[in-house]
């Protein structure tokens, strides 16, 4: 299974990945939304990661590109932003689910 991990945090971003890949999973990352949203644009990937604050694009702006093209790819939304608001918002908008951190990894690991 191939995850794109949209994270701007530098050992967040590492700590999900090293995670991941011991599970045996591939993992590609990008530390902007532009990158991030390029990337799911132009690569096939079975499921996002994507945080919301980001530089350069949000993680909602993206998913809400991404869903008014039709891009179905599954996406979790991995953030620090929980509030009922924030998470209604991203369900809304086409995420498949959404994790907040502080997190467990064994929960993201079973969301995966």
């Amino acid at each position: 299974m191939r995850i794109l991990l949209v994270e701007d945090e530098h050992k967040v971003a590492r700590f999900i990945q090293r995670g991941l890949e011991a599970e045996g999973y591939e993992v590609d990352i990008a530390s902007d939304g532009k990158i991030g949203e390029k990337k799911s644009r132009s690569d096939e990937f079975d499921l996002i990661l994507l945080d919301v604050l980001l530089p350069k694009k949000n993680g909602f702006e993206i998913l809400e590109s991404l869903r008014k093209d039709k891009i179905r790819t599954p996406v979790i939304m991995l953030t620090a932003r929980g509030t009922t608001e924030d998470i209604v918002s991203g369900l809304d908008l086409g995420a498949d689910d959404y994790l907040t951190k502080p997190f467990v990894f064994d929960e993201l690991l079973a969301r995966v």
